[in-house]
């Protein structure tokens, strides 16, 4: 019996050890009965000196202590109460304790363990502050997110203002320098004495001058704001560079110059590419060669590099024998406003434009400008680029019609708002045998034409009251006259093809206006009525003569692979009539956020498939309205336009779709 009772008694000390914990035995009174080696050690004392003392004078707060035993021996047990150990370091534990009672069930005491919770809380502790640097964090980040976004907000809006800032004052320049050049041709057709002529001939010269200027500035401010856009279509490079250099013969002739032709004939007689682009730079090349040279020659070449059977490469190349750059300027001219030297301006004029629009116009189509030169030897400009091979045949240049016995005289309605400007189309049309009667705005125009016949329209684009595209609109669709109507416009920089086209305007010039070329447009939309275009018949030709889509963004971004390139174009004809359905979804049913992330996922592809950056502006305005749901005026409108490039691009990118397919 007594051997039975030792064991119980191991036994129980054992389990009483088994815990990590401190861990007693207080009898109904709080008094300790027995304890673990984790109490003695905590509490620093010996076993002998614990036993008969207070449980509760072990713990910092005593009452809360004292509270909890005795809600033990009330309830039976409790669990995980925190309190605070005295010790030398104050430990925090959880209090658990449970009654034991004798066989007959009467409570003898109960049994208490502290459950060390330091390392829990010191846990805790550190998740909480991670939290809050989370958190934080996070904020910070919601911050720089906002001051970027307006940072993006402030850069598009300062390029948007010197967007506009060019475009206005290129109309304003533009218009009294249309006077300046036109009245200056006027007068030198008549008669004047030798020093007249001479007098003239040098404002018509600086007027040129000032013209080419002005183009310099705003194709570079094109590129700045992504607006330069290459168009693909197909043209005959031979007669394109022997039209460019007849430019330049009554010059080299001047100055006792050598032009010398080097012309592969080994490229193939139709190309695609960009001809308006390459005519840009071979004209900026040569300009400065002449610009240049005194003595000696200018040797324009064009070679085949390479070829493959989709495409070839041909490399230009500029030579002359005249004044040489030094090694350590040749970095530098190819930046804005920058020349070889501080007197080479003075010396020679120009801005130190051209040949940064070189490489802005040579390097986005994915070729490269070389340059060698030797100081009074000479320098030979180089540069490559890539070209479609091609079936198909160039579309004629707009021929200048010489009609000189014309049997009838054309009455023609010219809408201007410049005084100067309707004196010379006055002038110009009188001088053509036609009968001219000016309107200073669209509304002025659309009651003359309710009260007059008239055979053709030449109408500006920027006026009071109604401009040139509030006007077509209503003559085409309120008063559906078919009568021809060719856009006047002096703004260079926002001149939209697609848009005259799509308002109903058959054709346009810019200011200043060539003579001839109003001459011969004139004549050929009169006397050849198919060219009259009703409503239906301007949306063919639209369609037939004007593409959304430009294809050479997706070339250099693939490398010319059809296999890519099919992928890219089967990704968006896909997801685009998703985009819009959603876009006009979110626009109808107000849901902004709908509106915002379906505009969003739209823009990027404009870029990616050559559409004009003039609709990306459009869906970031939608963009915008969504974010702050302001200036609601004229969002819808662009919903509807931003569904008709797409739709047609899409039209037009099935039709791509399938030659590639074809092809393989």
């Amino acid at each position: 019996m007594e051997k039975l009772r030792n064991h119980e008694s191991q036994y129980a000390r054992s389990l009483i050890e088994a815990s990590h914990d401190p861990l007693v035995t207080i009898n109904t009174d709080g008094k300790i009965m027995d304890m673990n080696q984790a109490m003695t050690k905590i509490t620093g004392k010996l076993r002998e000196d614990l036993i008969g003392t207070d449980f509760i004078d072990y713990f910092t707060n005593t009452q809360k202590a004292k509270k909890i035993y005795k809600k033990v021996f009330e309830k039976g047990f409790v669990v995980d109460y925190p309190l605070t150990i005295k010790d030398h370091t104050l430990t925090d534990v959880l209090f658990n304790g449970s009654v034991y009672k004798d066989e007959n069930g009467n409570v003898l005491g109960a049994v208490v363990v502290a459950r060390d919770i330091t390392e829990q809380k010191r846990i805790k502790k550190e998740l909480v502050e991670a939290k809050i640097f989370a958190e934080l964090a996070t904020e910070i980040a919601e911050g720089a997110r906002k001051k970027a976004e307006k940072a993006t907000e402030i850069a598009e809006n300062a390029v948007k203002a010197k967007q506009q800032f060019l475009s206005n004052m290129s109309h304003e320049i533009r218009t009294p320098m249309n006077a300046i050049i036109g009245f200056t041709k006027v007068l030198l057709k008549t008669e004047m004495s030798e020093k007249q002529r001479e007098y003239l001939d040098a404002i018509k010269m600086s007027g040129d001058s000032l013209i080419v200027l002005i183009n310099d500035i705003l194709d570079l401010a094109k590129v700045d704001a992504g607006k330069m856009v290459f168009e693909q279509i197909p043209f005959k490079m031979t007669s394109s560079i022997s039209a460019m250099l007849h430019l330049f013969e009554t010059k080299i002739q001047e100055k006792n110059l050598i032009l010398i032709k080097e012309y592969d004939d080994n490229i193939p007689d139709v190309i695609v590419g960009d001809p308006v682009r390459l005519h840009q730079i071979i004209i900026n090349l040569v300009s400065n060669a002449v610009k240049f040279t005194n003595v000696g020659k200018i040797t324009v070449s064009v070679k085949l590099k390479s070829e493959t059977e989709e495409k070839i490469t041909v490399e230009f190349s500029v030579t002359d024998t005249g004044i040489g750059i030094k090694k350590n300027k040749i970095n530098k001219i190819f930046e804005n406003f920058q020349q070889a030297s501080s007197g080479t301006s003075r010396l020679y004029g120009g801005t130190g434009l051209g040949l940064a629009i070189v490489k802005h116009l040579v390097e986005p189509q994915g070729g490269s400008i070389l340059v060698k030169s030797e100081i009074n030897k000479g320098s030979t400009f180089s540069f490559t680029l890539d070209f479609l091979k091609t079936n198909a045949q160039p579309e004629k240049e707009t021929e200048l019609l010489q009609v000189n016995n014309l049997n009838n005289s054309f009455r023609i309605l010219v809408v201007e708002d410049i005084p100067l400007n309707q004196l010379l189309m006055k002038t110009l049309l009188d001088e053509f045998g036609f009968e001219g009667d000016i309107a200073e705005n669209g509304k002025i125009a659309i009651e003359m034409l309710k009260l007059n016949s008239y055979d053709i329209i030449l109408m500006d684009l920027q006026m009071p009251v109604l401009n040139g595209f509030e006007t077509t609109e209503y003559i085409r669709n309120k008063m559906h006259s078919k009568i021809p109507i060719i856009a006047l416009t002096a703004d260079v920089t926002t001149v939209d093809l697609a848009k005259c086209n799509e308002v109903g305007m058959n054709d346009y010039i810019a200011k200043p206006v060539d003579e001839r070329l109003l001459y011969s447009k004139i004549v050929s939309l009169v006397i050849n009525p198919s060219n009259a275009l009703n409503k239906n018949e301007i949306k063919e030709t639209t369609k037939k003569t004007f593409k959304y889509t430009h294809l050479d963004s997706l070339i250099r971004r693939t490398k010319s692979n059809p296999k890519l390139m099919m992928e890219m174009i089967s990704m968006y004809l896909e997801q685009t009539p998703l985009l819009i359905a959603a876009l006009k979804r979110g626009f109808h049913k107000k849901d902004c956020e709908l509106l915002y992330s379906s505009a969003h996922k739209l823009i990027p592809s404009f870029s990616i498939m050559g559409i004009s950056i003039d609709y990306e502006n459009m869906a970031k305005k939608v963009q915008d309205f969504a974010r702050t749901q302001k200036q609601n005026e004229g969002i819808e409108a662009i919903v509807v336009q931003l569904e008709n490039v797409c739709t047609q691009a899409c039209l037009e990118l099935e039709k791509e779709f399938n030659v590639l397919k074809n092809k393989k």
